[in-house]
Order: structure tokens, then C-alpha cells, then sequence
């Protein structure tokens, strides 16, 4: 499903007039009188950390910038130097042509490219806005880029609705870019220039790009794939009994004696030797390069035991402990079939995670990535722990429940 792209500026808005109203909204805000107007949700919210986190409102916190052998080394490690050919084409140009500049910065907000238009730049310098210097809003307030790190989704951010008063003279669009191998927040990809040239299609551009940088890396996981797929169907067929052979993320490259998947769930620190994977029970791993071939061995009769914490489940089976990080709304879900042991219907799902039983095609849809690594420990019709999982809730305060 395509995220919702939602433009700073409303339709038919006067940039001027706009950010006008904008600063009467920010400076009630922030001496607590009555809002002449609420600001957009994703802005307010930002607002709220921000008080929360005591950033000074006048001028922000004071980031240090790295050195530049620090630069060097996050843009090895951003995984980002890759797609920069896809988003200088993409977005330099315009930057240019419009008074913009484009700011690529990695997962931590640590800018790592900026390029564009060189008035713009000089401003950019006399705000800090450089290379090797923090843009997270946890330094510098309410950004696009930074707002858009905590959010995971694209933001534009017009005027006033900067936390920092020395931003307002600004508009910014940024993205996220995501690795599509595993979902990982890679970092964001932005385009910022003077308020006065706010667009509403500057933030659809930005998006458009960072998705297509995002097939890019993709395309490139594919071709990884072919290559580890050279290696391994001469290892499967040398191979006796039911064998996969996935690269270092769990997609399978090549499968022998099993039913086609996509991915297999991987503990993280994989290292050779006997395993328990959710979705294949009992395995031997052995490393390729490249990836691991991962041969299934006989399973024993000790139990399975499921530990769900907040956002977190650890699955210990006959061979030891593996742990996946959840997201809120899986977390919610399995939560409930762990408190009703009996099953959850999609209807029941849907009832209790949204409030309304018709939203059964999105329960569907998060039980299939559930079952897809936890295929071993979840049942379905209805959806529920698997008939011999001991499940324990653990709370805050380190109290434990066990539901049988």
C-alpha cells in the first residue's frame, strides 16, 4: 500500500499568509496559551518530543560535526553510496533549478552528501547545515529530515512548523530509504531551500526517487541472489534430506526437499552449527559464500517455549534461544492470541485492533508476514499459538505470566 503523502502547504494556501498563521501557532505553542490552530498531527506529535527532550526552541542544541575520516567511514557503512548516481540524477538538477539543495544523511541523521545549489549551500553554512553535522530532530528540532527518521515515513516540514526559530525561513521534503533485503531504515533522502519556494509536489518528487534508489538495491539483492544460486545447486545436489540454501538476510537463493519460500528468519549473530529457525523447526547451518545452506535435522520431542515481551519474541526449542524484534502492530497481535489460547478469528482481530470487524483483509495480510517466520509456532483457523507452546508474557516490573 502507497504511503500517504501529505503536503505542508493545503491547496490553495498563500505561502506567505500561510506562514504567517504558522508562527502564531508556534509561538502559543510554545507559551502555552490557546492554539489559534492545531498543527498537523505528525507535527504536533513532534512538538510534544521535543518539549519533552528541553531542545532549546531559539537555536536548538549545538551538534559536533565529525571529522571528515569520520564522514568517510559512514558513507562505507550507510549502504547509501550505491543509490547516490540514482539520487543525484533524480534530484540534483531540480535542486538546482529551484534554489533547493539535496541532503542525504544515514540512519543516526549524520549528513553524508550535500549538493545542489551553491547560494543555497552558503545558507545551509551559515545554519550548520553541513556535511558531517547531526540532523536528527533530537538535536536541531522539527525537520523534515529528522522528523522523518523517527516517523518512517515521508514528511515535508514548511516554516513555522521548524521547532527551531533560526529554521523557519526554511522548507524541506525528505524520505526514507529502506534496505528492501531486510526493511532496515538505511537513512533519508531530502530537498531543502528557502520557505519562499515551498511546493507541494517537491515532497512526491522526493519520494518518487527514494523508491526508485529502493528498486535499485533491490535489482542489485537479485543479482546477488543468481550468483549465490550458481553456488548452491551443486552443494543441494550433493545434499541428502531437505535443505535451503539463503544469503546472510534468509532469502533462499535454492531449496531441495521442501515446499518453495520465500525467506527464512535468521537469528541475528547467525554462526555455524546446530540452530532452532521458527519457520523450519531443527537445522544445521553451514556457511557458503555468500550465504548458509541450512539442512533440516531431526526434531526432538522437548517443548517450545515462546517468551513475547514488549516488542520482542524469543523462541527457545531443542537446540537453543532465537530472537526476533517486533513491530508495534505484530506485537499487539500476537499479544492477544497469547492471551486467548483458544484462537482469534480475523473478524476478532480486526474488532480488537482497529475497532471495526470489516478490516479483516489487513488482519490477513499481518498474519501471513507473521506466519511467514513463525510458521513452526502459529496455527491459523482461527489464529492461534500451535497445540504444545508454552507462551509466556513478560510485563513491566519483570513479571511473568505463563499462558497455557
Amino acid at each position: 500500500m502507497a504511503e500517504h503523502l501529505e503536503a505542508a502547504l493545503p491547496v490553495g494556501e498563500d505561502p506567505r499568509r500561510y506562514a504567517r498563521a504558522l508562527a502564531k501557532v508556534w509561538e502559543a505553542a510554545l507559551s502555552g496559551e490557546a492554539l489559534p490552530k492545531r498543527p498537523r498531527p505528525v507535527i504536533g506529535e513532534s512538538w510534544q518530543r521535543m518539549r519533552r527532550l528541553g531542545v532549546d526552541p531559539d537555536h536548538g542544541n549545538e551538534p559536533e560535526p565529525l571529522t571528515p575520516a569520520d564522514v568517510a567511514a559512514r558513507r562505507e557503512a550507510s549502504g547509501l553510496a550505491g543509490v547516490l548516481p540514482v539520487l543525484r540524477a533524480g534530484l540534483v538538477g531540480v535542486a538546482e533549478q529551484a534554489a533547493h539543495i539535496m541532503v542525504v544523511v544515514d540512519q543516526g541523521g549524520a549528513v553524508l552528501w550535500r549538493e545542489g545549489s551553491k547560494a543555497v549551500r552558503r545558507r545551509a553554512d551559515g545554519l550548520g547545515f553541513v556535511e558531517g553535522v547531526c540532523w536528527h530532530e533530537n538535536v536541531v528540532g522539527t525537520n523534515a529530515i529528522g522528523t522523518s527518521l523517527v516517523a518512517r515515513r515521508p514528511i515535508q516540514v514548511y516554516s513555522a512548523e521548524h521547532y527551531v526559530r533560526t529554521h523557519h525561513a526554511w522548507t524541506c521534503s525528505a524520505a526514507p530509504l529502506r534496505d528492501p533485503r531486510d526493511g532496515r531504515l538505511l537513512g533519508v533522502v531530502d530537498l531543502s531551500g528557502p520557505a519562499a519556494t515551498v511546493h507541494p509536489s517537491t515532497l512526491a518528487l522526493v519520494d518518487a526517487v527514494a523508491r526508485l534508489a529502493e528498486s535499485t538495491l533491490r535489482t542489485a539483492h537479485l543479482a546477488e541472489l543468481d550468483r549465490l544460486r550458481g553456488v548452491a545447486l551443486p552443494v543441494l545436489s550433493k545434499v541428502s534430506g531437505r535443505a535451503v540454501v539463503v544469503d546472510r538476510h534468509g532469502w533462499v537463493a535454492a531449496a531441495a526437499g521442501l515446499a518453495p519460500v520465500e525467506r527464512v528468519s535468521l537469528p541475528s549473530g547467525c554462526a555455524p552449527g546446530q540452530t532452532w529457525l521458527p519457520a523450519l523447526g531443527s537445522c544445521v547451518l553451514e556457511p557458503l559464500p555468500g550465504g548458509w545452506l541450512v539442512r533440516l535435522a531431526r526434531e526432538a520431542d522437548a517443548p517450545i517455549r515462546v517468551v513475547l515481551a514488549d516488542s520482542t519474541l524469543t523462541i527457545t526449542g531443542t537446540t537453543g534461544s532465537w530472537t526476533h524484534s517486533l513491530s508495534p502492530r505484530h506485537a499487539e497481535i500476537l499479544h492477544s492470541l497469547a492471551v486467548h489460547r483458544e484462537g482469534r478469528s480475523a473478524a476478532d482481530l480486526a474488532e480488537e485492533l482497529f475497532g471495526d470487524r470489516a478490516r479483516t483483509v489487513t488482519v490477513r495480510a499481518e498474519m501471513s508476514r507473521l506466519r511467514r517466520n513463525f510458521g513452526s509456532v502459529l496455527a491459523r483457523a482461527p489464529y492461534r499459538f500451535a497445540d504444545g507452546i508454552e507462551v509466556v508474557l513478560t510485563r513491566k516490573g519483570n513479571r511473568a505470566d505463563t499462558v497455557q
